[in-house]
């Protein structure tokens, strides 16, 4: 409740928000605190004029009885006080007669708003309607994604069990969690053993330019994913939980699967590092435990189950001992700055220290390449040490407030690290040689002969000089800088000291070598320590998703800090198995690639989310910019391939490969990625530039909108349909539901069952909805509104109506006005009937389940599956409905059609044996699946008997180009005018076709279209019309009978009648056989064909033949010859 004290009017003062003893407020308080956003409130005021009451103490009973409520207020009105404690249990708030809520974190939350014990707002029927929300809408909450049931589970019991206060699990400042761990990763065994190499190589002028560009690199990648981890709460799995949740889970599963991996196989590097340190120790003093290989095994057995112990012990143990290494390093890195201002001794004179000098400066700025090494192979050597940004992130779920430790503690590291590695390549350039031959163990007057300059000479002769140069000095070896940079007075002639060769010259350098030591053994331990840390928590968070099947194995968490135990094994065994193959330095780029990769993809993360321009893109972090995380992309790809060009192209081959089977299996979260913000501004960008773009002949497109009520009730017809649309154009869906919006809300907006529904029928299609007083008002408001910009249909394609002669007459007029409203608005129109049904057209009453079988089962799990129904007849998604609906093949939800397949088996079937249900199951089914079984064989009849733009041959084209129709031949058949005229006739469609370059399996002219049917024929029609004809002698009027036709009509368009019944003669005589028949639409002229007598047009032209499609264009040209 928000309490506020009177004031005089217009005075302000601050109102703290408080929940009573739940101390909500100072916990409010303390997170703005602590986070670092810059969305802060810095003062809350209020005007208010009386005193709150506190709440009768039954109530506070009661809400915890209810749940947590939603904050609400006391205002005054009128001089009286009112009071509310909540708004989500249909109580008042402000007692103004409303079941608001004042905003509420809780309302924001994305999985436990969902749980009974959360507070959730009042929704929109709660707050508009009088009956209940499920009531109007059937609308419940979404089911949860996979891993948030356990969180909400969780989150329950922790709310309802969990009455005494616990301690929370251990978290991490930016210091410990993020500062320490990234110094540690970022210093590493580079800084004290290959930094000296590196200058040696490059000179302290290229050294800086390679440390600066690591820097630029990894500060780039730092502000990317600063800006990610503040657009909202950060859960563990660092880096892929950054990516996961930006780009989707395709490429989040798969740099969580590899980055995992990729830490896993890095103890193993920096462990192996250490046991290589110690055994070369036991070497240099003979202690050898069995030999330097096995040595290393033995060595690396013990620090990596060491390592373990800590980190299964708990968060706690692990950030101590991050915290002495780093104190380790630290004190190393003192003792060489200390050993660097002590004067050299002789001993380290002659492997090359000689102290701060302005020459040796210099010398040593300008790079003196060797061994065919060049620039960007030295910043492949050195760039792997910057690879150690993400170790804090790496534990984004320990941390106490991840939003501001990452940014503040990664970017921190990396100010710090650049500054050191700096600091001590210039003080390693300016105080040490390139080359030192080292003690020279030759006394004077030695004849030793070796070569110098093309000269030979003795080491005695180069000592004698310098002595003569020197005449004070005694007899013993002068050691100038020429003679300790002269490699061949060396052994073998080649240097082992100096920048170049000695790879612990910061050990030589330094004032207690011993320490040096100690900070490469505080390296490698803490960088093994905080691979072995990162690689289970981002496994567990991968397998939390369930991204990957089989792996959630490794999910569970132990103890108050939800610990990846399991996770801890695997990570060790893959480690130890690494460790006892003993040589890692193949696999060493494959594994900096890696890191390299997460790299790439944080800084493409922040640039798509930044391009994409979702509203929900709010960082809080404003330091960053899209072109510079883009830039850092690039230059992490660019470096993949400088490190070793083999690796990064098996690095893409693993992401690939990873990625595509993450997209194929589609895992069922919804993260709501930058991935689905382009899919929806590039449709958006699509569809306004297509708006200026003109139509053309040859883009034409037949974009259909298809009146199948909901999809699930005909699949045949929506099959169809699809093999028409089907990766070239749109299919839109329509229902018209009849009837008042109010009491059809939940089947108005309950749109994903239909999407659910052709997403499982693997049909590409939109569906839209609509309720109308009337099927045609319905009809004619979709077809006025649907699509948008040029995306809109241009065919209308409906069911037959085969009850027309059953149903009310009203019906059937409306059913014909609608082709005549599609005409009026420019659409073709298409007829298609099946003389199996559409499909769930059965008694709506009945189910016909045979025995043995449930409502879940398909008709492939049959107990006793009938010898005549094979696998061709289903498709592994069909399977049969749960309750098959009405004995009507229903245009809308009040229009009644009757459906042929109910006459499929006898009418008492409903108490008949299980053997007749289980045949009309069958029966059923095979309509519903005629367009899904295997590709049809046979012919596809065009009967183009006028030239409607093109669309009736256009449409039977495009079906012969999908799979399911592919193995049909077109055949053409057209009306002629003069029996003396038909090879010219036949020619000139022979050249049409031809120059269309559509390939007809044969074309015929039919000369006797205009013959006048037989007279059983005409018998057949009069019968069937007879209904339909006004009967003036029983007071009908047209006015009253407008769908029936007249005597005149009849005989007006007598030779019209004449005509359908005799092509009905020939459709039977050639085409009987047919897979499909596609035939010219007969055009009803307003105010000329009633619908009566166009219906029995349409009956005579349709019934007892194969699937067929009744089409006409409007009378636009939709083929052309031209290029």
């Amino acid at each position: 409740m928000a309490h506020m004290e009177s004031t005089e009017p217009g005075e302000m003062k601050k109102a703290e928000l408080l929940v009573p003893g739940s101390g909500e407020g100072d916990e409010i308080g303390e997170e703005m605190k602590k986070s670092g956003s810059r969305f802060q409130v810095a003062r809350v005021d209020c005007v208010n004029e009386t005193k709150f009451e506190e709440p009768p103490k039954d109530t506070k009973s009661n809400v915890h009885d209810k749940g947590p409520e939603s904050p609400s207020a006391t205002f005054s009105l009128s001089g009286d006080s009112f009071r509310s404690y909540s708004d989500t249990n249909n109580l008042k708030t402000f007692a103004m007669n409303t079941h608001e809520a004042l905003p509420c974190v809780d309302h924001y939350r994305n999985i436990l708003s969902a749980t009974g014990g959360m507070k959730s707002r009042p929704t929109l029927a709660q707050l508009h309607e009088e009956m209940d929300d499920e009531e109007i809408r059937g609308r419940h909450k979404d089911p949860l994604l996979v891993g948030e049931e356990r969180l909400v589970s969780e989150s329950t019991v922790a709310i309802t069990t969990d009455k005494k206060p616990q301690q929370g699990a251990l978290k991490f400042g930016w210091i410990k969690g993020v500062l320490v761990r990234c110094l540690l990763n970022i210093w590493g065994v580079m800084l004290f053993i290959r930094l000296s190499w590196v200058v040696g190589q490059a000179g302290m002028g290229l050294t800086a330019v390679i440390i600066l560009l690591s820097a630029v690199v990894t500060t780039l990648t730092a502000l990317s994913m600063s800006a990610i981890c503040t657009n909202g709460e950060v859960k563990g799995g660092g880096a892929y939980y950054m990516i996961s949740r930006s780009l989707g889970a395709e490429f989040g599963g798969a740099i969580g699967l590899i980055f995992s991996v990729a830490n896993a196989v890095a103890i193993a590097m920096y462990v192996v590092g250490f046991a290589e340190t110690v055994r070369d120790l036991l070497k240099n003093n003979d202690a050898l435990m069995v030999d330097e290989t096995n040595d290393i095994r033995i060595i690396g057995f013990i620090t990596i189950s060491l390592l373990l112990a800590i980190a299964i012990i708990g968060m706690d143990w692990e950030a101590r001992a991050q915290l002495i290494l780093l104190a380790v390093l630290v004190i190393g890195l003192v003792n060489f700055l200390v050993g660097c201002v002590i004067p050299p001794t002789e001993a380290k004179k002659v492997k090359g220290f000689v102290g701060f000098s302005s020459d040796l400066f210099i010398e040593n700025m300008l790079p003196a390449f060797r061994e065919g090494e060049e620039f960007f192979s030295v910043f492949s050597v050195f760039f792997p040490a910057a690879t150690g940004i993400l170790a804090g992130a790496n534990i984004s779920g320990d941390l106490k407030d991840a939003q501001t430790a990452i940014p503040k503690g990664t970017l921190l590291s990396i100010l710090i690290s650049t500054i050191v590695y700096l600091g001590v390549a210039w003080t390693l350039g300016s105080c040490m040689l390139r080359d030192a031959v080292g003690p020279l163990n030759v006394a004077v007057g030695a004849t030793t002969v070796v070569k110098l300059s093309n000269v030979t000479t003795t080491v005695a002769s180069v000592v004698m000089s310098a002595a003569q140069k020197a005449p004070n000095t005694s007899s013993t070896i002068v050691y100038t800088e020429d003679v300790i940079q002269n490699c061949s007075l060396a052994k073998n002639g080649l240097c082992a000291y100096g920048l170049m060769n000695d790879y612990q010259a910061m050990e030589m350098i330094s004032g207690f070598g011993p320490l040096i030591t100690a900070g490469i053994f505080s390296a490698t331990l803490s960088s093994a320590l905080a691979s072995l840390v990162s690689a289970p928590k981002v496994f567990q968070a991968v397998c939390k998703d369930e991204i990957f099947p089989k792996i959630h194995f490794f999910a569970k968490g132990y103890g108050i800090d939800d610990g990846p135990r399991r996770a801890y094994l695997l990570a060790y065994f893959i480690g130890l198995g690494f460790v006892f193959i003993g040589d890692l330095n193949a696999i060493a780029p494959v594994i900096s690639n890696f890191f390299l990769m997460s790299y790439t993809l944080i800084n493409y993360s922040c640039f798509d989310a930044s391009l994409a321009r979702s509203p929900g893109w709010r960082p809080a972090f404003r330091f960053y910019n899209k072109w510079c995380s883009l830039l850092g992309a690039l230059i992490c790809l660019a470096v993949m391939f400088i490190i070793n060009w083999w690796t990064a192209l098996i690095t893409f081959g693993v992401i690939s490969a990873l990625f595509i089977y993450v997209h194929h299996t589609k895992p069922e979260v919804n993260w709501g990625s930058s991935t689905q913000a382009h899919v929806y501004r590039n449709a958006l960008q699509s569809s306004l530039k297509l708006v200026s773009v003109e139509d053309h002949i040859k883009n034409f497109r037949p974009q259909v909108l298809v009146m199948s009520g909901l999809p699930e009730n005909r699949p045949a017809l929506i099959d169809f349909v699809s093999h028409i649309s089907k990766k070239i154009s749109l299919m839109v869906c329509a229902n018209v539901i009849v009837g008042p919006q109010s009491g059809n809300l939940k089947k108005l907006l309950n749109t994903n069952a239909a999407y659910s529904w052709l997403s499982k029928r693997r049909v590409k299609a939109f569906y839209t909805a609509t309720t109308s007083p009337s099927f045609r008002l319905g009809a004619q408001s979709i077809m006025h509104t649907v699509g948008v910009g040029k995306l809109r249909p241009n065919t209308l394609i409906m069911g037959f109506k085969s009850d027309w002669t059953k149903c009310e007459p009203s019906s059937v007029e409306e059913y014909f006005k609608i082709i005549h409203d599609a005409f009026d608005l420019n659409y073709g129109v298409g007829l298609l009937r099946l003389q199996e049904g559409f499909g769930l057209d059965v008694d709506m009453d009945t189910t016909f389940m045979p025995d043995g079988m449930t409502e879940d089962d398909g008709i492939l799990s049959l107990p006793n599956r009938p010898p005549e129904m094979s696998d061709d007849d289903l498709t592994p998604d069909d399977t049969p409905p749960h309750q098959l609906h009405s004995s009507y093949d229903r245009i809308d939800n009040s229009t009644p059609m009757p459906s042929k397949s109910a006459n499929l088996v006898p009418g008492d079937i409903q108490n008949g044996p299980s053997k007749s249900r289980e045949k009309l199951n069958i029966e059923v089914l095979k309509g519903i699946n005629m367009f899904k079984r295997h590709p049809k064989k046979g012919t596809i009849d065009v009967w183009w008997l006028f030239d409607d733009g093109g669309l009736t041959l256009l449409i039977p084209y495009i079906l012969t180009t999908k799979a399911h129709w592919r193995g049909c031949k077109l055949r053409v058949f057209t009306a002629g005018t003069k029996k003396g005229e038909l090879d010219r006739e036949q020619r000139q469609m022979a050249t049409l076709l031809s120059k269309f370059r559509i390939e007809c399996k044969d074309m015929t002219v039919l000369p006797d279209v205009n013959k006048a049917p037989r007279e059983e024929s005409q018998m057949e029609f009069k019968n069937l019309v007879s209904d339909w004809v006004l009967d003036t002698k029983a007071g009908e009027t047209e006015e009253k009978f407008p769908w029936k036709t007249t005597q005149e009509e009849m005989e007006l368009l007598k030779d019209k009648t004449n005509r359908h019944i005799r092509l009905r003669e020939l459709m039977l005589e050639k085409s009987r056989d047919a897979s499909l028949i596609v035939m010219t639409l007969p055009m009803p002229r307003k105010g000329t064909c009633s619908a009566g007598l166009y219906m029995s047009w349409i009956d005579t032209l349709t019934r007892d033949m194969p699937p067929i499609l009744l089409l006409r264009g409007n009378q636009t040209s939709v083929l052309t010859f031209y290029s």
